[in-house]
């Protein structure tokens, strides 16, 4: 059902500073009101919604600025209100006099996200719609693009509504047994609810599954680049981004701190974290970049380790990556093939040790890397056609319902009674409730719309 929000809000809606145009936003039952008050072209109160209008706005009779005004009406606006959209030039001077005169004239200034969270309260977007609003705004690749937009048309919501209404139809029988406690029938055939249960929990374990995927797309690929001292991480970093970003030097230990980038390869945002040389130093600085170097491999969705071809054996490469944890994804890359005769590749070829040779100062096979790199992401994830988990706050409830659905099966299991399992029925679909918003709260509205920019 629609909120009645007595309030009509504003806020300029692009970023701040100097540009082309600016747009300052109204949402509310006055929003009309308000801007033809103060608009001289038509009467926006006799408009069409979605029309667009030329004229000017004035202070006392005097000219501000000349501007475009967008009128959308009710249920037909984004946030399921008459909405006004103002465009102006953009002098942060003039943005600021219109503002000033919509608060003057009964407008309220709004808070970071207002406008979205009018538009769930009204029901044009759902909970995990509207959080999908910020990540398509936050969005820095292709890839994290199309799985925002996604969202927000509704993709992950839709299935998790299926998932909800497969759980309430046994729920509402389970409360029924209740009912009729004392005649001892059963309505909610036990099989079948085992059956629909253990779907459910395949289902929403695929989800959770999907959050590392999710989040790899989202916030892009950490990937540390590590090895000993002049291997030629910095290198490499530079010429993947093929620009100057590292310092490079003959002086081992020249990096001392870890310095990241980050670069697209196919869509996927890739984040390439170059490191400390991996050596014994008592150093102090550099020790503490050596550690660092360390904890980006366990960070790391993916780590390359690389080595000077000419410089170290198979055996000191092997006795390097026994340190490493072993789980962990890894690509080992032989350096400096351009000063290598043939022979010295033979060994690590003849190896059980996956090994990829480069040039990285000749950007030789650098293309071949990239794509390996890429591939070797990719196999780790899902199917991107499967429906994908980007939110830690979805993740998290996806994760407690699914616990839910598994103390169900455990009390199917030991034919405890129906009140049981009504309990941890009732709290997996309190759980998948929170993600859509049919369960909410002020403190959750709150936390999820604050970290909207405002004008959004």
């Amino acid at each position: 059902m629609p909120q009645y929000l007595p309030d009509t809000i504003c806020a300029i809606a692009t970023p701040p500073g100097i540009g082309a145009i600016a747009v300052i936003r109204l949402s509310g039952k006055d929003a009309i009101l308000i801007v033809n008050q103060l608009f001289f072209g038509v009467n926006l109160t006799e408009v069409d919604s979605h029309t667009i209008h030329f004229g000017t706005i004035r202070k006392e009779g005097v000219i501000v600025d000349e501007v475009l005004v967008s009128v959308f009406r009710g249920k037909k606006s984004f946030t399921g209100e008459d909405t006004v959209e103002i465009s102006t030039h953009g002098s942060p001077y003039i943005q600021q006099q219109v503002l000033q005169l919509l608060l003057a004239n009964g407008a309220k200034a709004a808070s970071p996200g207002e406008f979205t969270m009018r538009a769930f309260l009204n029901g044009k977007l759902d909970l995990s719609q509207a959080e999908a609003v910020a990540d398509v705004i936050a969005a820095n690749s292709p890839s994290s693009h199309e799985l925002a937009m996604s969202q927000m048309r509704g993709g992950f919501s839709s299935e998790i509504q299926k998932l909800r209404e497969k759980l309430v139809h046994f729920a509402s029988l389970i409360e029924l047994e209740l009912d009729f406690g004392e005649e001892d029938v059963e309505f909610a055939n036990r099989e079948d609810l085992k059956s629909l249960v253990t779907e459910l929990s395949n289902a929403l374990m695929q989800l959770v599954n999907s959050f590392d995927y999710g989040n790899v797309i989202k916030n892009g690929v950490p990937v540390a680049i590590v090895g000993r001292p002049n291997a030629g991480k910095s290198t490499l970093l530079n010429a993947l981004l093929n620009e100057e970003r590292a310092i490079v030097s003959d002086i081992a230990g020249t990096t001392r701190d870890t310095i990241e980038e980050a670069l697209t390869i196919k869509g996927v945002q890739f984040r390439f974290i170059d490191t400390a040389g991996l050596r014994e130093t008592d150093d102090a600085i550099e020790k503490i970049g050596v550690e660092k170097a360390l904890e980006q491999i366990q960070k790391s969705s993916i780590y390359i380790y690389l080595f000077d071809i000419n410089e170290l054996t198979l055996e000191e490469v092997e006795g390097d990556l026994s340190q490493f944890n072993q789980d962990k994804p890894r690509l080992v890359v032989a350096n400096k093939v351009d000063l290598a005769d043939d022979s010295k590749g033979i060994p690590f070829r003849d190896s059980d040790i996956d090994c990829h040779f480069i040039s990285a100062k000749e950007k030789e096979s650098l293309a071949e890397l990239k794509e390996i790199l890429y591939q070797s992401v990719m196999d780790q994830l899902i199917d991107k056609n499967d429906v994908i988990v980007t939110n830690v706050r979805h993740y998290d409830a996806l994760s407690n319902a699914n616990e839910s659905l598994l103390k169900v099966l455990e009390g199917l299991d030991n034919n405890i009674t129906g009140d049981f399992l009504a309990m941890d029925i009732r709290q997996a679909l309190h759980q998948l409730g929170l993600i859509t918003g049919d369960i909410t709260t002020d403190d959750l509205l709150d936390n999820i719309f604050s970290k909207f920019c405002i004008g959004k």
